[in-house]
C-alpha cells in the first residue's frame, strides 16, 4: 500500500464519520420537533388540571400555592446554577456542575410549564388559561411575584456572597507579611 492509498482511506473514513455524524443529528432534530409538537398540545392542560386539583378554586389557596411555586421553584435552580459555577473547577467539580444542571432544570420544570401557559398561542395554552382561570384562580399573578422575589432574594444571595469573598481576599492580602525590601549588595571598591 501507498502513502496515497492510506490518505484517501483516511479521508474517506473522516468523510463516512461527518456523514454519520449529519444524519444522527438531524434524526435527532427530528425527533425533538417532533417530541415538541406533541408535547405542546399535551403539556399545558394536564399542567393546569394539575394546578386546578391543588388549588380547588380557592382565592387564597391560589395565591399560596403560586407563592411556593414562584419561589421555591424559581429560586432552588438559581442557587443550583451557582453551586455548579462554583464547583465547576474543583476536582470532580465538572461532574457535579453537569448534575447540578440537571436537577436545576428539572427544578425548573413547575414554571417553566406554568410559562407555556401563560404565554403559549396555542389551543392547549388557551385551555389551560380557562382552567387556571376557573379552577386556580390568582395562581398566575401569585407565581409571578413568587419569581420576583426570589429573583431579589437571589441578587441578595449573590451581593453577600461576593461580599464575602472580598472580606475572604483583603483578610489573606493582610495576613501575608510584606515583602522584606531587597538592599543592593555593597561592593566594596570605595
Amino acid at each position: 500500500m501507498t502513502t496515497g492509498e492510506v490518505q484517501s482511506s483516511g479521508q474517506k473514513s473522516t468523510a463516512v464519520v461527518w456523514r454519520n455524524r449529519a444524519i444522527l443529528a438531524l434524526a435527532t432534530v427530528a425527533v425533538l420537533v417532533i417530541a415538541y409538537f406533541i408535547l405542546s398540545s399535551f403539556i399545558p392542560r394536564w399542567w393546569a388540571q394539575r394546578l386546578a386539583n391543588t388549588v380547588q378554586g380557592s382565592f387564597s389557596a391560589g395565591i399560596w400555592w403560586g407563592l411556593v411555586y414562584g419561589i421555591v421553584f424559581t429560586l432552588l435552580p438559581l442557587l443550583l446554577v451557582i453551586f455548579a459555577v462554583r464547583v465547576w473547577k474543583r476536582k470532580g467539580g465538572k461532574f457535579m456542575a453537569g448534575a447540578a444542571v440537571i436537577i436545576a432544570l428539572a427544578c425548573a420544570l413547575p414554571n417553566l410549564m406554568t410559562l407555556t401557559i401563560v404565554l403559549g398561542g396555542n389551543n392547549a395554552a388557551h385551555a389551560g388559561q380557562r382552567i387556571l382561570d376557573v379552577d386556580a384562580p390568582a395562581f398566575r399573578g401569585a407565581c409571578l411575584v413568587g419569581a420576583i422575589i426570589a429573583a431579589v432574594l437571589f441578587v441578595v444571595v449573590v451581593a453577600l456572597m461576593g461580599k464575602r469573598g472580598l472580606s475572604r481576599h483583603k483578610a489573606a492580602k493582610a495576613a501575608t507579611p510584606p515583602p522584606e525590601p531587597t538592599v543592593p549588595p555593597m561592593t566594596g571598591d570605595r
